[in-house]
């Protein structure tokens, strides 16, 4: 586990912006070191040849201009090639051979040995200028030098031609030893330039970390963080755009939570003044209908109250909704949980409103859990009723226990189940999928209240479609069955079957 811990912190280190900075900036730095390496090597390898091949060629002139005057007019092949002798002598410390050849003399056999190519020849003799060629035979490099003889009393061109060999393998020996002097330098010049690498990266991320530790405090609500500006660069704009984000978000924040305040507080504020209009309505209707169930009304009076009953009962159920969920918003919704039998809460939930014979209880017994036992019944009520009202009968409720120390309760209908597009919103207040169920006439508030209720406990509500049809309501939460006290006198104020929330 610790190696696979290292080779993940190594992988994400080779990964991270530091590490890229490095390597750009020592890719950067390779490149500029091999480029001027090229250069100063090609230079350099010019400048040693083209010495060379000057001083060799100052070198045969000289002894040229000494020894040819010497020379018979018109020679024969025996002075050619004593003339080519005595240059060879005299280039000893240069170890050049020496050709030499006049207009209307035969060849004796030299050319073999020094191999002048033709254009070269033809180069001398034509223009009766210098010239000279580097090749390379045998593996090994040459100069070869061509040279016209001028007359020594006019400096007029004679029919007079030398030809010189000289070997180049001192220059490349110090051609070679540049190379591998640049090549152990590379190494030295890498390692130095690790150095401002690592500081240049520093510099960079330093501002990074800091932006990204201070996105981490907004993350976390921290909406006064700020970054402090330094210097002019594009680090510093970066910095300031920050604040200036944070600043507006502060704004926007603080206004978005005095609306949501005032919100809430002007629902609760209503909601508490309906409740007395409310209860005396109440009163009265239930006065009136058992007038009209007595028969002490006429029919049309009798329907009239009965209506204004109904929606008198409806107003009262949001208002209480209303005032449930403004003890959600303002964090006032206390939790009193106690060890209950999930099974005998639900089946006590399903017989307070006469729901046994319209609803299938598949139950496993002697599942106990550490609950909220009035909050329980307020989300099985929600989700049953919401199913026998929206779904098709008949709706199940199931309870099991799986082996990963969760508790899950479903509550599936037999109706067309819900449309796609409406299933991340069924949860949301207010929210009635009317394209998808038949008209709703709550107050579309039943659905949140029991996601929040589960929350609560620290479980999950989640809505879905069963592959055979229908709604599919699940109710996942932490079974815990830990020994506490007895429920006090408000949680048996709020036992199962009681009125709802």
């Amino acid at each position: 586990m610790t190696a696979l811990r290292g080779r993940a912190g190594l992988r994400q280190l080779l990964r991270g912006l530091r590490a890229r900075l490095v390597v750009a900036f020592l890719l950067v730095a390779a490149v500029s070191a091999l480029t001027t390496a090229a250069l100063t090597y090609r230079e350099a390898r010019n400048a040693i040849l083209e010495r060379a091949q000057d001083t060799a060629i100052n070198d045969l002139r000289g002894q040229i201009n000494s020894l040819a005057p010497d020379l018979p007019v018109p020679p024969d092949r025996a002075d050619l090639d004593e003339f080519a002798r005595q240059l060879d002598r005299s280039g000893k410390a240069r170890d050049w051979d020496v050709e030499a050849d006049y207009e209307g003399v035969p060849d004796g056999g030299s050319d073999a040995e020094i191999a002048v190519p033709q254009e070269l020849r033809d180069s001398v003799e034509r223009r009766h200028v210098p010239a000279f060629q580097r090749v390379e035979r045998g593996g090994e490099p040459w100069l070869l030098i061509g040279m016209p003889v001028t007359r020594a009393h006019d400096h007029a061109p004679s029919k007079l031609f030398v030809y010189a060999r000289l070997p180049l393998r001192a220059e490349e020996a110090n051609v070679e030893e540049l190379v591998s002097a640049a090549q152990r330098g590379a190494l030295p010049v890498l390692a130095l330039a690790l150095v401002p690498a690592l500081l240049a990266a520093r510099g960079v991320l330093r501002p990074v970390r800091k932006l990204r530790q201070a996105a981490g405090r907004i993350a976390e609500g921290k909406l006064d963080t700020r970054l402090e500006v330094k210097g002019e660069d594009e680090l510093a704009e970066l910095s300031l755009t920050f604040n200036d984000m944070a600043a507006h978000l502060e704004e926007n924040v603080a206004e978005l939570r005095r609306l949501e305040s005032n919100s809430r507080r002007f629902a609760a504020d209503v909601s508490h003044e309906l409740r007395t209009p409310l209860a005396a309505m109440t009163a009265v209707t239930d006065v009136l209908d058992e007038d009209a169930e007595a028969g002490a009304l006429d029919p049309d009076t009798a329907s009239a109250v009965r209506l204004i009953s109904q929606e008198t009962g409806k107003l009262a159920r949001m208002v209480e909704d209303l005032m449930e969920v403004s003890r959600f918003d303002a964090g006032a919704a206390a939790l009193h949980a106690y060890e209950v039998d999930v099974a005998e809460a639900i089946r006590k939930t399903l017989q307070a409103r006469a729901w046994q014979d319209r609803v299938t209880a598949d139950l496993a017994a002697g599942v106990r859990a550490r609950l909220d036992a009035r909050r329980l019944d307020v989300v099985v009520a929600n989700l049953v009723g919401n199913a026998l009202h929206h779904g098709g009968e008949p709706v199940a409720v199931r309870l099991h226990a799986p082996a990963d120390g969760r508790l899950l309760i479903e509550v599936a209908d037999q109706g067309p189940g819900i449309d796609p597009e409406v299933l991340p919103h069924v949860f949301d207040r207010f929210y009635k999928a009317d394209s998808a169920r038949a008209r709703s006439e709550g107050s579309g508030l039943g659905l949140a209240i029991a996601m929040e209720n589960v929350r609560l406990h620290g479980g999950t509500l989640r809505a879905a479609n069963a592959p055979d049809g229908g709604a599919v309501f699940t109710i996942d939460l932490p079974l815990r069955t830990d020994e506490t006290d007895e429920p006090d006198e408000a949680d048996e104020a709020h036992a199962p079957g009681e009125e709802r929330a």
